[in-house]
């Protein structure tokens, strides 16, 4: 909690009322003070929709994927949500009890054996860490079958690499930034 919000401590330490109590705004720039951590439900409500959602499982939550998934069905999102996880158990499960909603595993390294078993988890998109992202990298998880879309974008030079490589999205605190880029990228003034 020390990152994002005005709390000390792990998140698990909490009751949702303390987290939700927190101020989780004010680290990103005093126009955003005094907002606060929402449920995912509330999250599914205000953009049910309006955006495409990459939800991340994390965790050991026993039934997290079911219950995510239940969540998702309930509000009518099944067609705008990829469900992703670092945690290969969280989409084998998330696969099991939903095979309609894509899939996408976050990967520190990519390799063959990577790729073989994202197929098998019948992953839709395959998410390398940023600085891995190279045009080569892409056209090769492209030629594979999947969607490349980066995370651990941590500052403007890999939110210009991604792009320039060629992936189909990102994972990006910015993206105000992202979007600046894009116009000058393809012409359009600011």
């Amino acid at each position: 909690m020390d990152r994002t919000t005005n709390g000390t401590g792990t998140v698990v330490s909490q009751t949702l009322a303390e987290l939700q109590a927190l101020d989780a705004g004010s680290w990103f720039g005093e126009p955003f003070a005094g907002e606060r951590i929402p449920t995912l439900a509330e999250v599914l409500t205000r953009y049910g929709g309006r955006a495409h959602l990459h939800i991340e499982l994390k965790g050991q939550t026993a039934h997290l994927a079911q219950h995510t998934v239940d969540l998702v069905r309930t509000h009518g999102m099944v067609q705008h949500v990829t469900i992703t996880s670092f945690q290969p158990t969280h989409l084998q499960a998330t696969q099991t009890y939903a095979p309609a909603l894509p899939l996408g595993w976050l990967v520190g390294e990519v390799t063959d054996a990577i790729i073989a078993q994202a197929r098998a988890l019948e992953c839709t998109q395959l998410c390398p860490r940023a600085p891995l992202v190279t045009p080569e990298l892409v056209q090769r998880l492209h030629a594979a079958g999947f969607v490349v879309r980066a995370w651990g974008v941590t500052n403007a030079a890999l939110m210009c690499q991604v792009v320039e490589a060629g992936a189909d999205g990102m994972t990006v605190n910015f993206p105000d930034k992202l979007l600046v880029y894009m116009r000058r990228r393809s012409g359009q003034s600011a």
